[in-house]
């Protein structure tokens, strides 16, 4: 028996949308055509856009089509640094890669703020106003952190920046699907959507740019998405795109009590089987479909290949450079402690797993343990 429990890493493609995506993508025209095969390109490109703007509450016209979430990232922080002169920037040092990394590349030339997370996995909203300057243009903060699931507190910081000139960028990739987004409510001026992670297409995404932002476009070329980002659209793509986030909003009451269920059993049976293990944040500010593991009994490379061998795909929620596992820059922001960042394990659950998949799991995870233990024991 295999169990895969990835699903923050990507999510399989929903054969329903992928069999409505093909069924329908007859209408093989370019939509920046001026003939009527091209027109009717754009007519279908412009009603999924629609129908994806209306998912986040927002207008058609400020959904930007991207390759996918580190395209859109790396579009809204360089497209907003390249419209302003000597400006300030505000992230965390917990965001996904598509967004740290840009950043640590701009503070060679501009100025940048990275604020550490507690324990809990939020960073100090209060630390994040008196962190604000004059010349702040962007802040970029993510909903749900990718490898601990933990949620930033959108709200206070949005009523934060009410009083500040500078906008509001946010990573929803690991949100959306599991809670709900409106652009409108969260105080969002930038927004980040990927397609598979919510069982659509990989190669999809969107940046959600408030009506009246300047933006300097990255790819260049001809006027697609309003001279926003130049290519030739993927309407196939798009299309199901449209589909998973119209299924994934409709669902998401039925999705996410199912994910709190099994992450619910995991913790529970890794406890009933007397696991050692501790939960990296609060378990109470996480997203139903991620959690965070210290085992300080094993390393986390070791005990990813020994779970890959007994058919548990998992993830450490760290990069491998030259096959040896990186310690979480996460887990030593929030912990300032490397030994735990190198034996954390990242499980990330969804409603298409059964409580067997959970029994197998901890069963697996409970035989490396005897294991281990049994030879440290002799």
């Amino acid at each position: 028996m295999s169990v895969y429990v990835d699903y923050a890493a990507t999510t399989p493609f929903d054969k329903e949308i992928l069999e409505e995506a093909v069924n329908n993508a007859e209408n093989f025209g370019n939509p920046s055509s001026i003939h009527r095969i091209g027109k009717d390109a754009k007519a279908d490109l412009q009603k999924h856009r629609k129908r994806i703007a209306e998912c986040i509450n927002a207008k058609p016209n400020e959904i930007i089509l991207t390759s996918g979430a580190t395209e859109a990232n790396n579009l809204a922080i360089k497209g907003i640094s390249e419209a302003h002169d000597k400006p300030h920037f505000i992230t965390t040092d917990i965001e996904h890669a598509s967004v740290r990394t840009t950043y640590q590349n701009l503070s060679e030339e501009y100025d940048v703020t990275f604020l550490s997370a507690k324990e809990n996995g939020q960073i100090d909203a209060e630390e994040l106003k008196s962190s604000l300057k004059d010349n702040t243009v962007l802040v970029s903060v993510m909903m749900v952190n990718n490898e601990t699931g933990s949620m930033q507190p959108l709200y206070e910081i949005a009523e934060t920046l009410k009083e500040h000139k500078a906008l509001l960028h946010v990573d929803a990739v690991q949100g959306f699907g599991h809670m709900d987004i409106d652009v409108e409510n969260i105080g969002a001026d930038l927004l980040t959507l990927s397609g598979h992670k919510i069982y659509g297409p990989k190669g999809i995404g969107l940046l959600y740019l408030k009506e009246g932002i300047k933006l300097s476009a990255q790819i260049t070329g001809g006027s697609h998405e309003l001279s926003r980002r130049a290519g030739t659209e993927n309407i196939m793509w798009v299309h199901a795109f449209s589909l998973a986030m119209e299924k994934a909003a409709s669902e998401r009451s039925k999705r996410t009590i199912k994910e709190m269920q099994m992450k619910e059993r995991f913790l529970n049976e890794l406890t009933e089987k007397k696991i050692p293990f501790e939960v990296n944040g609060d378990v109470n500010n996480q997203s139903s479909h991620i959690v965070n593991i210290y085992f300080r009994w094993t390393e986390a490379e070791f005990l990813l290949t020994a779970l890959d061998m007994a058919g548990i795909y998992v993830s450490a929620g760290s990069a491998c450079n030259a096959g040896t596992v990186q310690p979480s820059h996460v887990i030593q922001s929030m912990y300032n402690d490397e030994k735990r960042a190198l034996q954390s394990i990242r499980f990330s659950f969804s409603h298409l797993m059964e409580e067997e998949d959970i029994s197998e799991i901890v069963n697996q995870l409970e035989k490396i343990y005897n294991r281990l233990y049994e030879r440290e024991m002799i």
